[in-house]
This record gives C-alpha cells, structure tokens and sequence, in this order.
C-alpha cells in the first residue's frame, strides 16, 4: 500500500479523539504520536523530503523516525523552505516522553494529563496542516 501520511493522520487524529472521549488514555495517547508523525512527515513532503517511492518510505533513516524523534527532523526541513518561517512549532517537543514502544506498555503507566499532553502537540501538527492547506502548500 502507498503511504498517505495526510490521510493517516486524519484518521488517527479523530481515532485518538474519540478513545480520549472514552477515557481510553492509553491509545488516545499512542495515536496521538501516530498523528503528529503522520502530519510532520506530510509536512516535510512539502518541505522537500526526499522519498524513496519504490520502498514506500522517506529517503534517508534519519527521516524514519516516529513522534519523539520527527519534531527534531521537521525543523531541518522547514528551515530550508521558503516558506518554512510561516510553519514554526512549539519549541519544546510534547513528544519526548512519548515512544512507539510504549503500545506495548500496561494501560495503568497512562493517565487523561499525559493523554491531553500529547493532544495538545499533535493538534499543534494539525493546526500548521490546517494553514498549509489554506495556503496551497498542500
């Protein structure tokens, strides 16, 4: 299947919005992650990611990174874009303490404040989408 970062961040954004309704903090969190990846790398597309079409994947290995580390790459892209100085993110990544390995992790280590944490960095995603869109970068 072709990656469709937009579309998958759609859908693990309303996903994780809908487990956090129901108080299910432990993926609501995990697909928080999932999306703001999703919507960076989408981003970084637009940017100018390199990206391998016959593998399906970014380019380089430095770029197949998930939440924790993507916020990092994103910068180094959109520094080098033109229109990248419109697109800034919070400083601090909300995803530092968030790891792709943690889907394996007793629902108990999760709670609605570390949920509602990483809400909040993948709706800073979502927003910076939300203008590209508006703007025709997307």
């Amino acid at each position: 299947m072709q990656a469709d970062f937009l579309d998958a961040h759609e859908r693990h954004w309303e996903d994780a919005e809908r487990l956090l309704q129901a108080q299910r903090w432990a993926n609501a969190d995990h697909l928080y992650g999932m999306a703001a990846e999703c919507g960076l790398k989408r981003l970084m597309l637009a940017f100018g990611m390199p990206y391998d079409t016959s593998n399906d994947c970014p380019a380089s290995g430095a770029d197949r990174k998930h939440a924790d580390g993507i916020w990092t790459r994103f910068e180094s892209y959109r520094c080098g874009h033109h229109q990248g100085a419109a697109y800034v993110l919070p400083s601090a990544n909300p995803f530092d303490n968030w790891k792709v390995s943690q889907r394996y992790a007793h629902q108990s280590h999760f709670d609605q404040a570390r949920a509602q944490a990483h809400q909040s960095g993948a709706d800073a995603v979502r927003a910076l989408l939300k203008k590209a869109r508006k703007e025709g970068l997307l």
